[in-house]
């Protein structure tokens, strides 16, 4: 079952009318009457009765959120559920952080347990972001896409490739070469830093090289810019007929093609932002857990 980006938004936001907000704002409320209890022998910190307390409820937080990200998959498998679970760390992500604010007693250092209530705060501002991505981005990307997918947008490239090649060999031999060469050099993807960029590296072979007016050079072809130019320039110097009219096709094909890759551009670039997401969130959450660890271990060995 699709869900409109929009719908799904609104969705999360009042999951079972706003069953996790509630838990929340009950979890804050009682975090901070917790935090308020008379304690007249030493200011609020992590080492008083309400600290280990605020402590432990924040621990067990983490990890449960944790795992309900570890099982966020299986919950793809319906809409409902995986709106469950967002709506989940969206609100109690955000309580987690006043929970374990109000647990450090506002007292911070240069030390392991600052450290983990940083990569606490920075998992959770991740977190958050990441959410908005996922509720944006596809959204974005299905606008680009002019609501067609990826598949059916390179489907409609090697169309024109092969029509554009039909109609070169008809022109002439070097116009059938350059437009081949064209074809063959145009780039898609790579690393994920060149899908982030968006960068064109397509390029294209073209006569007139320094040493002989009829060698190759390698030169770039960015958004079909370069062979694009090359057309229009020899259907300028085209005496018309047959020749002029298949030129002007071309012209057509290739800014047909322009505008197909630069939609497959943006969608792999908006993908390739997910993916950093990814890359970001998992290792501070996974960095957050070790941290924790050694935070609760410190505490109980110290004390």
């Amino acid at each position: 079952m699709r869900v409109a980006p929009k719908v799904f938004h609104q969705t999360i936001l009042a999951y079972r009318n706003f069953y996790y907000a509630w838990w929340a704002l009950a979890l804050g409320l009682a975090s901070w009457f917790v935090y308020l209890f008379p304690n007249y022998e030493q200011p609020a910190n992590g080492g008083t009765w309400q600290g280990y307390t605020l402590g432990s409820v924040s621990a067990l937080l983490i990890v449960w959120l944790l795992w309900l990200g570890v099982r966020k998959r299986r919950y793809a498998n319906g809409s409902g559920t995986l709106q469950g679970w967002v709506s989940a760390h969206v609100y109690l992500g955000t309580a987690l952080l006043w929970v374990a604010t109000l647990h450090t007693g506002f007292q911070f250092g240069w030390n392991l347990h600052t450290l983990a209530y940083g990569l606490m705060a920075a998992v959770i501002v991740s977190g958050l972001l990441g959410v908005w991505a996922y509720l944006a981005v596809p959204a974005r990307m299905v606008r680009k896409r002019d609501n067609r997918s990826r598949d059916d947008l390179l489907h409609a490239i090697v169309e024109v490739d092969r029509q554009c090649l039909r109609l070169a060999q008809d022109v002439h031999p070097d116009v059938g070469s350059f437009v081949q060469s064209a074809l063959d050099r145009t780039v898609l993807g790579g690393s994920l830093l060149q899908q982030l960029s968006g960068r064109d590296r397509s390029s294209v072979e073209v006569r007139g090289g320094k040493d002989s007016s009829t060698a190759q050079r390698v030169v770039p072809n960015r958004n079909q810019d370069r062979v694009i130019r090359a057309l229009a320039e020899r259907l300028a110097r085209s005496p018309g007929g047959k020749e002029a009219v298949l030129l002007q096709e071309l012209l057509w094909l290739f800014a047909r093609r322009k505008t197909l890759l630069q939609q497959v551009r943006a969608d792999v670039r908006l993908q390739g932002w997910l993916q950093l997401w990814l890359l970001v969130h998992v290792p501070l959450s996974l960095a957050l857990l070790v941290a924790l660890a050694l935070h609760i271990f410190s505490v109980f060995y110290y004390w």
